[in-house]
């Protein structure tokens, strides 16, 4: 889930970057974090045939701590990547034209969860507290949101100490921190599971606070969109995604255990994928892929209001498109 940005990356952006495969009927998908839940859709298009009705052989390729999305569809070892809007707009204004070609998540399911005794009962409440926070692109978001509330992260008693966060819970289990970053399908129920429970925590969620950044979007190097035959198969491999992700949304319990047939570390379990599917379906529910220009424009002034340090320093040009759903929908 969480995204690398990395100088290789852009550096590979200058050389271009190729369809991952000639034949017009393949497709390969870079995922952002290892095979769970948060990708069931296309496991279950996979795994139902979807893809196969509209003609096309789709590769999914998992992700993982030293895997770079971008990096992977500029070195043309991807057709597409999933990818936050945070990094991928900040990749785009760096010199990798990504674009984003369709939106399955509709809400952000980001959110910071904080021990309740710490007295926390709003954003108010963060000044002298210490907050983990997940870097590699996904700081972005909290940066904007302190921001906006005038609470400087430089710490003090006016202000916020920032931990940068590892991709688990132990921060805040070791009260190490006050608050940490979770996502509503997994970290939270990491923190449930080391047996906390709900009456002990305080959560805020990016979306509640308007603060939500769009999350888990279908990204495209900008070049393969002026070849014909590369829109065509975005357009079926699409449209049969979204098949799969309303069949995951429908089926919670099968759409978790296509998830863990699929999973070849063996590391998932069964407890957790079927929690992470029924909270990944609120997240897409509501969405048919097309990407809605509201909550684009709503992540962008929140990357803008970023401080001294914006994640993007102006407002993208053509870093979205809808000619990809428009068919796909049709």
């Amino acid at each position: 889930m969480k995204t690398l940005i990395t100088s290789a990356a852009l550096a590979l952006a200058m050389t271009g970057g190729a369809m991952a495969d000639g034949h017009a009927n393949s497709v390969t998908l870079q995922l952002q974090w290892v095979t769970q839940a948060q990708f069931a859709g296309y496991y279950v298009a996979l795994d139902k045939g979807f893809y196969e009705e509209e003609g096309i052989d789709v590769t999914i390729l998992p992700g993982g701590p030293d895997i770079a999305p971008p990096q992977v569809l500029a070195g043309g070892g991807a057709d597409a990547m999933l990818n936050w809007m945070p990094s991928a707009l900040s990749a785009r204004e760096k010199g990798l034209p990504v674009v984003n070609i369709a939106q399955p998540f509709k809400t952000s399911g980001l959110m910071l969860t904080c021990w309740k005794d710490t007295g926390i009962t709003g954003p108010q409440d963060f000044k002298g507290k210490t907050i983990g926070v997940w870097f590699f692109g996904n700081e972005y978001p909290f940066l904007s949101w302190m921001s906006q509330e005038g609470i400087s992260t430089d710490g003090g008693d006016d202000g916020v100490t920032v931990l940068k966060q590892g991709f688990n819970v132990d921060p805040l289990l070791q009260r190490q921190a006050d608050c940490i970053s979770t996502m509503t399908y997994n970290e939270y129920g990491q923190v449930l599971d080391a047996g906390v429970s709900e009456d002990e925590l305080v959560t805020f969620k990016y979306e509640d606070m308007g603060v939500a950044t769009l999350e888990d979007g279908i990204y495209v190097l900008e070049e393969n969109l002026e070849d014909e035959a590369f829109k065509e198969k975005m357009v079926k491999f699409v449209r049969a995604s979204m098949k799969g992700w309303k069949y995951a949304e429908e089926n919670p319990g099968e759409a978790a255990e296509i998830v863990l047939d699929n999973d070849e570390t063996g590391a998932q379990t069964e407890a957790h994928q079927v929690r992470m599917m029924g909270e990944i379906a609120k997240l897409t529910a509501g969405s048919n892929g097309a990407l809605d220009e509201a909550d684009y424009q709503r992540t962008v002034d929140t990357l803008l209001a970023g401080g001294s340090d914006p994640v993007i320093s102006a407002a993208p040009e053509g870093a979205w498109t809808s000619v990809i759903t428009d068919a796909a929908l049709n």
